[in-house]
């Protein structure tokens, strides 16, 4: 496993977190919560913990609300939550597994079947992460797929509609590709591909902005809450990044390496106006760039 799995505690007797702190730290990243304000807090934070141990029985809000609350918000919906009780009956049981709890730690705690029933739990949820990460990259380029960029973008979009904010996206079309998979085959076409997503990744790589195989030899680029001048720098720092790349192309029409064009547009989403425009946009500035002779940025005013 890449990196230690995160794991949330939520209880507000002190001695029952440090307990289970003890048990898990030499596994798992720890963190504690001793009310339910806490824990939704921490359950939306950055990184978000991969599995929460939630006490039933707490004053204020309880461990049935919280998981209502959890469940209820896109942001925490997703994260696994098994609940530490005292409580052997099944009803209390069935109530909480009915909410969406996906398992029980019961007190007081015996330390073999607490780290027994979080390791499966944790195997569970690493396994099912692995599938969905390898369902959003690009399995040439190591970047992510297209699948990823529309799912992001919708985030971002729906992001800057709330705030007002600007959006950017790029349009990337590598120049005369066909001709150079023609002229060198498959094979250096391959990695042609791979050393220029790579360049890209090297430049977009501040929170938020996203890089991303969009099929074939066509990449698109998300740039959320930066000024247009910004984009379009950022636009030309990669183009320029392609270009040091001094892949040798004989046969573009461009110049005697590959190159790309890009086309990009900045935007403050509307009411009404939809990701396919803004991305209809940036496509028609990507031919605009290929019309006035590739390797050049053009960027909608």
């Amino acid at each position: 496993m890449n990196g230690r799995q995160r794991i949330l505690i939520v209880d507000d007797e002190k001695f029952n977190r440090l307990m289970l702190s003890e048990l898990l730290l030499p596994d798992y990243e720890v963190f504690l919560a001793k009310n339910g304000e806490q824990a939704i807090i921490c359950a939306r934070a950055t990184p978000q913990p991969d599995l929460i141990l939630l006490d039933v029985i707490m004053p204020g809000m309880d461990g049935y609300e919280v998981l209502r609350r959890l469940r209820e918000d896109e942001r925490t919906c997703h994260i696994p939550v098994m609940f530490i009780t005292g409580m052997g009956e099944a009803d209390d049981e069935t109530k909480g597994l009915d909410l969406g709890a996906v398992d029980y730690v019961l007190k007081p705690f015996r330390s073999a079947v607490v780290r027994a029933r979080v390791r499966n739990h944790m195997s569970y949820i690493w396994q099912r992460k692995q599938l969905e990460r390898d369902a959003f990259i690009d399995g040439l380029t190591g970047i992510p797929n297209r699948r990823r960029f529309d799912q992001a973008l919708d985030t971002e979009w729906r992001r800057a509609n709330r705030h007002k904010s600007l959006l950017s996206v790029a349009m990337i079309d590598i120049d005369y590709f066909k001709q150079y998979n023609d002229t060198y085959g498959h094979g250096a076409g391959d990695e042609a591909l791979r050393q220029i997503a790579k360049a890209m990744v090297q430049i977009a790589n501040r929170s938020g902005e996203l890089v991303a195989r969009y099929g074939g030899e066509e990449f698109v680029i998300l740039l959320p809450d930066i000024e247009r001048e910004e984009a379009v720098r950022i636009a030309e720092r990669i183009r320029h990044s392609v270009e040091k790349l001094g892949l040798r192309h004989e046969t573009s029409h461009a110049a005697p390496f590959v190159t790309i064009s890009v086309g990009g547009v900045s935007a403050i989403p509307l009411v009404n106006a939809s990701v396919t425009e803004l991305l209809a946009r940036a496509d028609d500035q990507l031919y605009l760039a290929k019309q006035s002779g590739r390797n050049l940025v053009s960027w909608y005013d």
